[in-house]
């Protein structure tokens, strides 16, 4: 059990797979939740199951490639929860996957503007709260293609490459003032974007067994795990949850 009560939590792409459970999981170890998407409709139903299960929940749209958006979401925590403690930057694409020769350019730039400077926009929007108070904890949802390059995924690999270093860089300047700011790799998840990259047929993660990808439950509980103390030891990097001894100490093996 991780105790998060009493903490506000902003989790970005909250409409689904990891970002839904992420959330579920926060609100599960008693931290206040604010669910962001562009799609308000799902993370009003979500917030309404949080809060029917006894937690409390908000929920709030937003498109992190804008950020009057996020600065908009994450005044929305303090408003209604009386601060900010977690930010999870999970919101993210990978369509349109396609060789480098074939992408259409505007479409490899939107994947830039929701993958690197949406983490960049939520950074900025809670960095100040969080310096103010001398705490805070920041997850940014990365990928095995941060470090490796995928036929096919320029725009994806590209992008998590650079939130990696974003991670790097707010370590670099936030570590010593109380912040925490981590990167997770959960590996494959059961998500919506495993059966898009199934479809796509390029390079080896789409020709997988489905039935390899973990949970997008077991990386709700890997964030709860990196916003107590465990996380420290990720300051300024990725924590893989391919890792055995990771998902020992997370608790879902």
């Amino acid at each position: 059990m991780f105790d998060l009560n009493g903490q506000v939590a902003l989790v970005t792409g909250a409409s689904r797979g990891i970002g839904e459970a992420g959330a579920r999981s926060l609100a599960k170890y008693g931290a206040k939740v604010v669910l962001a998407a562009r799609s308000g409709g799902d993370i009003e139903r979500i917030a309404a199951e949080i809060r029917d299960s006894g937690g409390q929940a908000s929920a709030v749209s937003c498109d992190v490639a804008d950020y009057a958006d996020v600065a908009k979401a994450v005044q929305h925590c303090i408003d209604t929860f009386g601060g900010i403690d977690i930010l999870v930057n999970n919101a993210g694409v990978i369509e349109p996957i396609s060789r480098i020769e074939t992408s259409d350019p505007k479409a490899w730039g939107n994947v830039i503007d929701i993958n690197v400077k949406g983490v960049y926009h939520g950074i900025r929007a809670v960095a100040p709260h969080m310096l103010e108070k001398g705490a805070g904890t920041i997850v940014n949802i990365s990928s095995g293609a941060a470090v490796g390059a995928l036929e096919g995924w320029s725009q994806y690999c590209s992008s998590k490459a650079a939130a990696l270093s974003l991670t790097r860089c707010a370590d670099k300047e936030f570590g010593d003032k109380g912040l925490r700011v981590v990167g997770l790799s959960p590996g494959t998840v059961a998500t919506q974007m495993q059966v898009d990259i199934k479809a796509s047929g390029i390079n080896p993660v789409s020709q997988l067994d489905p039935a390899v990808h973990i949970p997008a439950e077991w990386v709700g509980e890997a964030i709860c795990w990196l916003a107590t103390d465990a996380g420290d030891a990720y300051r300024g990097v990725d924590c893989s949850l391919r890792d055995e001894d990771v998902r020992k100490s997370v608790g879902v093996i």
